[in-house]
């Protein structure tokens, strides 16, 4: 049929027949918040993150009641990122396994005080004292003279993994994109009795300029070089599915794509070829790009919630996003 028989405005011609017809929706149980503790904050203190407008870093104490507020406004999940202090940091990234790390006394903390799913970020960058997600040697034949060490890494990652489920981590999510985490850690966690800790899997990851502004958030810029030769490149996606695919094998329970905007085209082939769950990360230069427009009024907020329409309608069941608070306290959702 053609017009005038086919009017495709028929659908659209007030609220109440869109909303019976829209085919992608988010929910607040879609989103995952993204949270800082930092070590060296004492209760009613935070420090604003002046490359992400509205966002901080949080003592123990007030960042657990920032969760609680946000759980109150239908919150679900959050994801934990620590900073160290800085005197604490070495070459294997120590503070990142220690029984009384930042993540681990915050996940303790969550775990008490509130009945969020607590995922929490497994890597070294952060803790390490140059800021790499692995282990380092010497190399002349590398780009910058050192070299990454993929496998004697793995058992550190492990380590890190562990102790946030000792401290009670409902789901761990490794980041650093050394191959055979997965498998190292879902070992380590059976070993260790915890079977039914999931893994979360950076599983697509992008060596991407979208993520300074995190970097200063978490302070774990590395202090020599880039992560080009572990993260992937932004050219590929066939690569994409190869790691997906060894990532299952190795036992993950849900995959990302990291970041999101940027990757559409991915998060679409991800959801096509694998039957996990699958999380986009909204990651840090998306949000404060946004958030920076609305604040000089070149856009409005609804840029949000388009933006994250976009990562359902790719095919992402899970969203890490900074954009959280904004789009609970706002009531932007059903």
């Amino acid at each position: 049929m053609q017009f005038p028989t086919t009017r495709m405005r028929r659908l659209r011609k007030n609220e109440k027949i869109r909303s019976i017809v829209r085919e992608t929706n988010i929910y607040k149980e879609d989103l995952i918040y993204p949270i800082f503790f930092k070590d060296d904050l004492e209760k009613g203190q935070k420090e604003e993150i002046t490359s992400m407008p509205g966002e901080f870093r949080y003592s123990l104490e007030d960042g657990v009641e920032f969760a609680k507020h946000l759980e109150e406004l239908g919150l679900k999940s959050i994801i934990v990122f620590g900073v160290p202090l800085k005197d604490e940091k070495d070459k294997v990234g120590t503070p990142a396994f220690a029984e009384n790390g930042i993540v681990q006394k915050a996940v303790r903390l969550l775990k008490q005080e509130t009945d969020l799913i607590v995922i929490t970020d497994v890597c070294l960058c952060q803790y390490t004292s140059h800021g790499h997600c692995g282990l380092i040697v010497e190399n002349d034949d590398t780009d910058f003279g050192f070299e990454i060490l993929n496998d004697n890494t793995l058992k550190f990652l492990a380590k890190v993994a562990v102790s946030h489920a000792e401290a009670g981590a409902d789901i761990v999510a490794p980041s650093d994109m050394m191959d055979g985490r997965v498998g190292a850690i879902r070992e380590h966690l059976d070993e260790e009795g915890f079977s039914n800790v999931a893994i979360m899997s950076y599983s697509a990851k992008y060596a991407s300029a979208f993520y300074e502004p995190f970097r200063e958030a978490a302070c774990s810029s590395p202090g020599v070089g880039n992560r080009k030769s572990y993260q992937m490149d932004p050219s590929n996606a066939i690569e994409a599915i190869r790691e997906c695919e060894l990532d299952v094998i190795e036992g993950a329970d849900f995959l990302m794509v990291k970041p999101g905007l940027p990757y559409l085209d991915i998060i679409k082939t991800i959801k096509e070829e694998f039957p996990l769950p699958l999380v986009t990360y909204n990651v840090s230069g998306e949000y404060s790009m946004i958030m920076a427009a609305i604040e000089k009024g070149y856009l409005t907020d609804k840029a949000i919630l388009e933006t994250l329409i976009a990562f359902k309608r790719a095919g992402a069941d899970l969203i890490i996003t900074n954009f959280a608070p904004y789009v609970l306290e706002n009531n932007m959702l059903d």
